[in-house]
């Protein structure tokens, strides 16, 4: 399998990402919902609910939230900053 990623870059709207799977028919399926940067109080609330249905016995597994900050100094990981960011450790 080849994956494409395009070039373009283009404003990043969905910061929070909640990801869970769930058994269906005996096979597992992902899935996923997007929550801007402005709702991280509902992307919590969410995967909460999805925490308590599988609680109550629902067959959902795996409940991570993730995160992506647009406004980020460098690349996720590990990165040198770009030539704009001066910081200076004091002493």
């Amino acid at each position: 399998m080849r994956f494409v990623i395009s070039k373009k870059i283009r404003k990043i709207e969905n910061m929070f990402m909640i990801y869970w799977s769930i058994l269906v028919d005996g096979q597992e399926r992902t899935c996923s919902k997007e929550f801007d940067g402005e709702n991280m109080a509902a992307a919590l609330q969410f995967s909460e609910s999805l925490r308590a249905e599988q609680r109550q016995g629902m067959a959902i597994r795996h409940i991570t939230m993730s995160c992506e900050n647009p406004n980020s100094v460098g690349r996720a990981g590990v990165a040198d900053p770009g030539p704009e960011y001066s910081w200076k450790k004091r002493r």
